[in-house]
């Protein structure tokens, strides 16, 4: 199977379920350091969906049944692990003090967003 060279795919995002606006901004914006890019309702009465991304990586968060299901496992790869550990510990974040593991693949921190889905930040071996 050949593939044209037009065809080129951006970075995925996943799409993640929220069900408390309050807690998941306090969680991304205040404890991990995203910033909310955008914010999207079709009315006032509708559920929310937005945008949050920190050094790249990129998230959608949504209030929408059938959006994304609570649970799932993000895995990120990036760099500085350990410095945005010592970052984000510094914080006293009171519900969550994730720590560092080496993994044969590379060094990871986990954390849980109050939804229940897990972001694995990874800083791989080289």
């Amino acid at each position: 199977m050949t593939t044209s060279n037009a065809v080129a795919f951006d970075a995925p995002i996943p799409v993640l379920r929220m069900f408390d606006i309050e807690k998941t901004k306090a969680f991304y914006v205040g404890f991990l350091g995203f910033c909310v890019d955008w914010e999207h309702r079709f009315d006032d009465a509708a559920p929310l969906y937005m945008q949050v991304s920190h050094a790249g990586l990129t998230l959608h968060l949504s209030e929408h049944h059938g959006d994304g299901s609570p649970g799932v496992v993000v895995f990120a790869p990036m760099t500085g692990v350990e410095a945005f550990h010592a970052e984000i510990s510094a914080k006293g974040y009171g519900h969550m003090r994730p720590g560092l593991e080496d993994a044969p693949w590379g060094r990871e921190m986990q954390v849980w967003d109050p939804s229940g889905n897990r972001i694995r930040f990874c800083e791989r071996k080289t």
